[in-house]
């Protein structure tokens, strides 16, 4: 290549990671403390959010499990990972 004087030319597209923080606040109260055992059910909540990918794009789950016996109460799904979800 270099004696007919060509070059390779490569293309990287790059990604800057941006992501949003929102407001920045304090943190809340560590209340539960690690410990996820409850004595009774209702006790303790948690929630989460999980990214699966689809065929679709992206989606998001965020359950919310009783920490008594590991049964999600209640689920939501969406596009987007944002507090709406986790509300």
């Amino acid at each position: 290549m270099a004696q007919e004087g060509l070059t390779a030319k490569c293309v990287h597209r790059r990604y800057r990671y941006n992501s949003y923080r929102g407001e920045i606040s304090d943190a809340p109260p560590n209340l539960i403390n690690r410990d996820f055992s409850a004595d009774r059910p209702n006790e303790k909540w948690t929630v989460d959010i999980t990214e699966m990918k689809t065929a679709d794009g992206k989606l998001y789950l965020s359950p919310v499990i009783d920490c008594f016996d590991g049964m999600v109460v209640s689920w939501e799904m969406s596009k987007h990972p944002d507090a709406r979800l986790a509300n």
